[in-house]
């Protein structure tokens, strides 16, 4: 069959339009793909580049106080076992007079952004207070409302994890939470508690204690005259299930008291001096010689247990007389005790906004007793 000129002239014309088409679609569709691509680069994102966790221990800024270089090297090879987030700093309180002194060690250990965590185990009967208050109880008792008020403060401002607790045992007629309590924060690989009250002055000198090499469930660090019964002023604790177990079983079946159960726990005695000035008793101020350095004291120490038998503590506002008659009598150590108490008071104003507690009236009757000398 032959096509005419018109036919073959259309067919052509067809052809080319059928091929340029196509060039056209590919061309269009390639140049799709390209910017397409483009586009999920453009929000695809970045892959984090990993870079390798920095050492606690350098992250620290622990600094090298007088007499601490040996330490300082100890601390390089040695960090808390299960790092950072397995020790804390642990308080318990049974009274609302210590809740302020709790508030304060751990504003401290917040400013100087010690890496450990921060635990207070207070009474629940004291949520119970304000939970009846609001069903329309009468709450007369405002220390609660104070007590709650610093917690809710030291869980915003300060990273402390707040638990509540209930008696654990009872002991005699007496239910108690005793502070081998604290072995239940299994948790933690170790813990410490300072008894009430003091002050830290330096957190890496208290950090190091958490490298410590620890045998025992429980090691106390003593300070203080020789003369006084040596209880420790810093505790620490390897909690477990285990030693929870075994410590309540060999508490006393009549009585507890705080005292006889800190004055059972083995101390450590075998730390040398010139690596680490970690702990520090007001009383034992009152043997220090003309050799003292109240400066050099007080940058050098890490913290500082506030123990005068003849004070109530350094919550209460004692009269001058007293205050002469307790402070060390050599000058220098004088001046380092008077730093001490007045620190504390300024302490306690600037972070729980309280003044200093009225001494009862059975201790002002007794502090009436020594004979009245000026304060210089």
């Amino acid at each position: 069959m032959l096509l005419t000129s018109s036919q073959l002239s259309m067919a052509i014309s067809s052809s080319v339009v059928f091929i340029f088409t196509t060039l056209l679609f590919l061309s269009g569709y390639v140049l799709q793909q390209q910017t397409v691509r483009s586009l999920q680069a453009a929000i695809r994102p970045q892959p984090a580049v990993v870079q390798p966790p920095p050492s606690p221990v350098l992250a620290k800024h622990f600094g090298t106080p007088p007499g601490h270089s040996l330490f300082d090297k100890y601390l390089a090879s040695n960090r808390p076992k299960g790092g950072w987030a397995k020790v804390a700093y642990v308080q318990l309180l049974r009274e609302h007079l210590h809740v302020c002194n709790a508030v304060m060690l751990f504003a401290v250990l917040e400013e100087q952004e010690s890496l450990a965590q921060r635990v207070i185990l207070y009474p629940k009967e004291w949520d119970e207070k304000k939970e009846a208050k609001g069903k329309g109880k009468l709450d007369s008792d405002p220390q609660v409302e104070t007590s709650k008020r610093l917690l809710r403060q030291a869980a915003k401002r300060y990273k402390v994890m707040l638990q509540p607790i209930q008696p654990m045992v009872k002991i005699g007629d007496e239910s108690v939470f005793p502070l081998a309590g604290l072995l239940s924060l299994s948790g933690y690989n170790r813990v410490i508690y300072l008894p009430p009250s003091g002050l830290i002055l330096d957190t890496s000198g208290m950090d190091h204690l958490f490298t410590l090499p620890m045998e025992s469930t429980m090691l106390g660090i003593s300070a203080g005259s020789e003369d006084e019964a040596h209880t420790p002023s810093i505790v620490l604790m390897r909690p477990s299930k285990e030693s929870l177990k075994e410590t309540l079983a060999s508490l006393p079946t009549d009585k507890y008291t705080e005292e006889g159960f800190l004055s059972k726990i083995s101390l450590l005695s075998d730390l040398p001096e010139d690596q680490i000035h970690v702990l520090a008793k007001t009383s034992g101020l009152r043997d220090e010689d003309d050799a003292f350095d109240a400066d050099k004291f007080m940058d050098g120490t890490s913290y500082v247990h506030i123990s005068d038998p003849e004070i109530l503590g350094p919550e209460f506002d004692v009269s001058r007389q007293m205050l002469a008659s307790v402070r060390p009598k050599k000058h220098e150590p004088k001046k380092a005790w008077q730093d001490i108490y007045e620190k504390y008071r300024q302490q306690r104003m600037d972070v729980c906004g309280l003044d200093l507690e009225p001494a009862p009236k059975l201790f002002k009757d007794v502090a009436r007793a020594p004979e009245q000398e000026t304060l210089s």
